[in-house]
């Protein structure tokens, strides 16, 4: 479902479609679409710690990621190739950055 989702997005940017949301934050730009996707993460962490909606925040952060990598020019393969490339790497737990370190 996530690949078709991508494809829909990639086709509402190739080709915009009048009245549909995608298409809207195309035009919009990268900061309209960035600060969504910030939103919308934050919905998930207050989603997470409140035990509401969980679900249905994970979908709006997934949809409004698949619109900032493609506005990016990102493609969900190049993330999965990343995500492959890391399977089976471990990295010691010291040297991650603490949330405080952001």
């Amino acid at each position: 479902m996530i690949h078709e989702l991508e494809k829909l997005i990639q086709e509402r940017q190739a080709s915009p479609k009048e009245g549909s949301y995608t298409s809207y934050l195309f035009d919009q730009g990268v900061d309209k679409i960035a600060k969504k996707f910030g939103e919308e993460s934050f919905e998930v962490v207050i989603a997470a710690l409140n035990d509401e909606d969980l679900v249905e925040e994970s979908a709006d952060l997934l949809y409004h990621l698949l619109v900032l990598l493609a506005a990016k020019g990102v493609s969900l393969q190049d993330v999965e190739t990343l995500l492959a490339k890391r399977h089976g790497t471990t990295t010691p737990a010291k040297s991650r950055r603490d949330v405080t370190d952001w």
